[in-house]
């Protein structure tokens, strides 16, 4: 007799898309709890700048994997496949479906496909002579050795290149993964299209909604009690250039704009990995979640 694997739900698509307002809906008509997938919103205080769901947006519905690791130390991918297994296990012991929420689509593969991950020891030697290059000279060298890795890393995260790099030199390939024959979970695997004229205009009004809301002060008390800028740089987008204009580096015109360009940037890496996982349904906006509803059944 086949064994019936645990069903959880993933609602998935590029940042500003609505699919945190969208899991919020699936999980109070499926009596769902939502684990977060977002990278950086695993992290205690980043708040504003990674556009972290509010209480209120949440509408009583639990969320997990949010605010659990100390911004100063790294919470690697493994750490939050870890931390989701557990919460997943939770929610379905309370009989309850597990709605995986977020953008970062090489977490949500770690969860779907159980992937293992490649034991390459970070902060090497080899490592940091790496981070005292350009940023041109080490996307250069991962382009050469991982094309695919290439199109989808933040070009100017230089701890990420480095680290690639690395990987790339030990394995061939980044990530080289133990992709297991049987997955843990049953997945249906939902993703939230928008145009990308209409996904251009709403990071622009979202990123001017949160620089109202105070997203500079955050930075700058963030920073006051002791996160530094170069961990800000590696946080990369609102955090990396909102740093350096406290710095002096950019002046609030041209900060906002590059800002505006380089989310816009994330989005479209976003959709490119997301492109290639040929089990998502992908709904257009405004989503009729009657629709969706059906494929749980």
């Amino acid at each position: 007799m086949e064994k019936q694997l645990p069903k959880i739900l993933v609602v998935l698509g590029p940042t500003s898309s609505g699919k945190s307002d969208l899991a919020v809906e699936l999980a109070l008509k499926l009596n769902g709890e939502v684990v977060s997938a977002d990278s950086r919103q695993v992290y205690k205080g980043l708040d504003i700048g990674t556009g972290k769901i509010t209480p209120a947006e949440m509408k009583g519905v639990p969320h997990h994997c949010l605010d659990i690791a100390d911004p100063n130390e790294r919470f690697t991918a493994m750490d939050w496949k870890k931390a989701a297994e557990t919460a997943i296990a939770d929610i379905l012991s309370r009989g309850k479906l597990p709605i995986i929420c977020g953008g970062t689509g090489f977490y949500i593969s770690a969860l779907v496909d159980d992937l293992g991950f490649p034991e390459v020891a970070a902060d090497t030697e080899a490592q940091k002579e790496l981070e005292q290059k350009t940023i041109e000279e080490l996307f250069d060298e991962l382009k050469k050795l991982d094309p695919e890795r290439a199109k989808t890393i933040d070009m100017k995260n230089k701890r990420r290149l480095s680290r690639a790099i690395v990987i790339a030199r030990k394995l061939g390939s980044v990530p080289v993964i133990n992709k297991p024959a049987d997955p843990k979970y049953d997945a249906l695997m939902i993703g939230v299209s928008v145009s990308d004229q209409i996904l251009r205009d709403r990071i622009n009004k979202r990123l001017k909604s949160r620089l109202d809301a105070g997203m500079i002060a955050e930075v700058e008390k963030l920073h006051e009690t002791g996160l530094s800028y170069e961990r800000m740089d590696e946080l990369g987008l609102e955090y990396r250039y909102i740093a350096q204009h406290l710095q002096g580096q950019l002046d609030l015109t041209t900060m906002g704009n590059l800002l505006s360009t380089r989310i816009w940037q994330y989005a479209r890496r976003q959709k490119t990995w997301f492109r290639k996982d040929k089990r998502i349904h992908w709904f257009n906006q405004p989503i009729d979640t009657a629709e969706i509803l059906k494929l749980t059944k």
